[in-house]
């Protein structure tokens, strides 16, 4: 199964967080946020919403930075994604 996003909406996929800090202190679960930079996997079209024209400013690969509560999670063959506006992307990280 696929996901095709409509008119401004990004799918991506989480880039697993560091498991250890950068002094090596490994971190439990529990301790771990939600990663906020992910990888995007589908693109929509763009179009009109809301009166205004989108034009897409990012494409399927890039590494990206969400906002850290905004989406709709899904769950498709065991994979968990999370469906964006392009506007909830803050970053491209480069």
């Amino acid at each position: 199964m696929t996901l095709k996003p409509l008119l401004d909406r990004v799918v991506v996929k989480s880039v697993e967080a560091e498991e250890t800090t950068k002094s090596g202190i490994i971190l439990a679960a529990a301790a771990k946020e939600k990663p906020q930079i992910a990888e995007i996997v589908a693109v929509g079209p763009g179009g009109i919403v809301d009166g205004k024209e989108i034009k897409m400013n990012v494409k399927v690969g890039d590494r990206v930075i969400t906002a850290k509560y905004t989406g709709t999670e899904v769950k498709i063959d065991d994979v968990e994604y999370t469906i964006v506006r392009q506007e909830d992307i803050l970053a491209i990280v480069e």
